[in-house]
């Protein structure tokens, strides 16, 4: 049965976890996951009269894998009054036995499923897009209150449905501003951008855009991002990956999610956060008011679990897929033959041998 709180697990996990490994085991308080800022203190050598003990296994030295994580961007809107949560950006690492390497992975926010009926709000069931899975989840009966986490269980519950994976092991929910702020706090990062990309929300200066008078978009000048290697701050980088309105719509988005949170491992890595629990700390405590949902185990058993997982041995994989028509109105998107059977290879636990006999799936 799967337990929830409020902390910071998998963000940590996908973004510091990966590349801080042992360093985030010293620099985190055992009993509560958050960070100390020192390290864990040192024990008393043993007397020369009693024989030398073993030292016990450290925390998380069990966890061999497979591992499946679940890592969602939310779009709030919490200037909208009554707005429920919608899951915006959906990615899953799966990490093969051995905790070496991973594959992460996208599905789109668009994807028609069968969301499950969630007795906790009274909530149905149907046929949806599954970015509402989170909103149907979120809905606290007689009253506009919004709880993200069972909003995280019931899209959780959905997408284990829809994939065949069993259960996820643990799985994070952040903001928009979270993650920017998370940018921000390693520096920036260094992305290649490989396409041109208008941005819908942001002007050039990073304010944000005007609602057109009576809806329907906005107005006033767009940030733009031009192919090359450049270096995002944290508001650029999230204006980025989050632009869906440009050649290959969705699909591209997915790829420039993974992209960014490769790159943000990258950056983890060259900040030298295993051996530096100070910086470590004020990296994670840059996500601020992210809410996270973790499964039973603590961050300090993933993050020794976690220690050999880098950035380079992770692949990031592209999903195939084509919008669903109805009537002459698009209400959604459908995976293609290839991405369901990627999903498969997933739950069954071997997607590398899936990804060697298909290796146009894997982004480049």
């Amino acid at each position: 049965m799967r337990t929830h709180r409020t902390a910071w697990i998998v963000a940590a996990v996908i973004v510091v976890l990966l590349a801080g490994g042992t360093g985030v085991f010293l620099a985190l308080r055992g009993d509560s996951g958050e960070p100390s800022g020192t390290a864990a203190p040192t024990l008393p050598a043993p007397s020369a009269e009693a024989p030398s003990a073993s030292p016990p296994p450290p925390p998380g030295a069990d966890l061999t894998g497979p591992l499946d994580l679940l890592l969602i961007g939310v779009d709030t809107r919490v200037s909208i009054p009554d707005w429920q949560p919608h899951a915006d950006a959906i990615m899953l690492l799966h990490i093969d036995e051995g905790l070496k390497t991973g594959f992460l992975y996208s599905l789109p926010r668009d994807l028609r499923v069968d969301i499950p009926a969630f007795a906790k709000n009274g909530y149905g069931g149907g046929r949806h897009k599954l970015t509402e899975a989170m909103s149907y989840g979120a809905r606290v009966p007689g009253t506009d209150r919004a709880d993200t986490a069972q909003g995280y269980e019931l899209l959780a519950r959905t997408i284990e449905k829809y994939t065949g994976i069993r259960s996820f092991d643990a799985g994070a929910v952040l903001t928009f501003a979270g993650l920017s702020r998370l940018t921000d706090a390693l520096g920036g990062v260094t992305l290649t951008i490989d396409q041109k990309v208008v941005s819908q929300h942001r002007r050039p200066d990073g304010t944000a855009r005007t609602l057109r008078p009576g809806g329907g978009g906005y107005v006033g000048p767009q940030a733009t991002y031009l192919p090359g290697t450049r270096k995002l701050t944290g508001w650029q980088a999230i204006d980025y990956a989050r632009q869906r309105y440009t050649a290959g719509g969705d699909y591209t988005r997915q790829r420039h999610q993974r992209q960014l949170v490769k790159a943000l491992l990258t950056e983890a890595g060259k900040a030298g956060l295993a051996t530096d629990p100070a910086r470590l700390g004020s990296v994670v405590g840059a996500l601020g008011d992210t809410l996270a949902v973790s499964g039973e185990r603590t961050p300090v058993e993933y993050a020794y679990a976690l220690r050999d997982l880098t950035p380079s041995g992770l692949t990031s994989v592209a999903l195939p897929g084509s919008s669903v028509v109805s009537n002459g109105g698009y209400i959604g998107e459908q995976l293609d033959a290839g991405g369901r059977a990627f999903l498969r290879a997933v739950a069954s636990g071997d997607p590398g041998a899936y990804l060697d006999k298909h290796p146009e799936l894997i982004s480049k």
